[in-house]
């Protein structure tokens, strides 16, 4: 069925790199490993790096499937802002929600809007451990830190879409779920200071950081699931976050847990019985390829149609907004074609639907106009 889905809301992505990468850098964005491919092979031979061969090539002006060496080449050949342009505006987002958090030469939101073209917009995700790693550097002392967090939290709050954690990376999800007490705060902060600052991991400024962003009233975006080595995969399982949700249900601030899988299905059992609770898949998708209408299918057994997001997860490389964006499309249609053909669902219904999870969720969730 053709389901002529608006331009998509990617309600999670990150900015695309201002050069390169060069060509033999590349593969190293299609994997989520810090290893090097299996000997006689890249990380081209992956689901994603086979969705990035069948969709990219295209806005390149090549075929579908052309060999890496070629796609590579010709990508050089066009220079990274050509490049980037073809891939960004042929990827059809319409609004981006952006983390901000990540290192590197990365473009700001707005800059990748410009790059998307047309009437594209973005809109920023302030990441929390970031935002108080910076604050640290100029606190004197414990109560000081917690004093610029209080303020830096509701300041972002006027600006920002939203707020986003990497608790499932710095500590684990398994964290105790009511808010710490001011002088425990401070006593953490101050043993945080001492040691250097750094790498925010303890546990109780995460759940400070939790805490104050929920109070907002703006969404708070979790990793849960798969991600990088940096990751200690069962304790992200969102299940862990049941208690965290029960204490905060009661506040109402939306509550998004981003890509989930291997426990997606676990995410779509909490969007359907916390009312604040939202669920997307996409990091999975993008790394699941050829099988996205599997997982799509699996989370979507279970999750209310209205709390399910479309995102990409992408950065650094504009191919991974078009492989995201395309492979959603793509198992979306598939699904619902079966769907609407055995007569479970009805087309107005399957119509209604796909524009909820390809930018009316997200729209309504974070505030966007359109």
């Amino acid at each position: 069925m053709d389901l002529r889905l608006p331009p998509l809301v990617d309600h999670h992505c990150h900015g695309v790199l201002r050069t390169g990468p060069e060509p033999a850098a590349f593969e190293r964005y299609l994997t989520e490993s810090e290893a090097p491919a299996a000997p006689g092979t890249s990380y081209f031979d992956s689901q994603l790096g086979f969705a990035v061969r069948r969709w990219c090539p295209p806005l390149l002006d090549l075929e579908p499937h052309c060999p890496p060496e070629v796609y590579l080449a010709r990508r050089s050949e066009l220079g990274a802002d050509e490049a980037t342009r073809r891939l960004l505006q042929g990827a059809g987002i319409g609004a981006y929600v952006v983390d901000t958090g990540l290192p590197g030469d990365q473009t700001a939101p707005a800059e990748l809007a410009a790059l998307a073209g047309g009437t594209a917009t973005a809109h920023e995700i302030v990441r929390l451990e970031t935002l108080a790693e910076r604050l640290a550097a100029g606190a004197a002392s414990g109560a000081d830190l917690l004093d610029a967090v209080d303020a830096a939290v509701p300041d972002a709050a006027r600006t920002a879409a939203g707020f986003k954690s990497i608790a499932a990376y710095r500590h684990g999800l398994d964290f105790d779920p009511a808010p710490p007490a001011r002088e425990e705060a401070e006593r953490a902060a101050a043993r945080w200071l001492d040691a250097g600052g750094g790498r925010l991991e303890d546990p109780v400024l995460i759940r400070h950081l939790l805490w104050s962003a929920v109070r907002t009233g703006l969404p708070l975006q979790l990793h849960t699931g798969f991600g990088d080595t940096d990751l200690t995969l069962h304790r992200a399982d969102p299940l862990l976050l049941t208690g965290f949700l029960r204490a905060t249900a009661p506040l109402g601030a939306p509550i998004v847990l981003l890509h989930g899988y291997p426990y997606h299905r676990h995410a779509a059992y909490l969007a359907a019985v916390f009312p604040h609770v939202h669920a997307d898949v996409g990091l999975a998708l993008s790394h699941t390829g050829a099988r996205a209408e599997a997982v799509l299918a699996e989370v979507l057994e279970l999750v209310p149609f209205g709390k399910l997001l479309f995102s990409t997860d992408a950065y650094a490389l504009p191919e991974l907004y078009v492989a995201g964006a395309q492979l959603f499309r793509a198992a979306l249609t598939r699904l619902l074609t079966r769907w609407t053909g055995d007569g479970s669902w009805s087309a107005p219904d399957a119509h209604r639907v796909a524009a909820l999870l390809a930018a009316g969720n997200s729209r309504r969730v974070y505030g966007l106009p359109g």
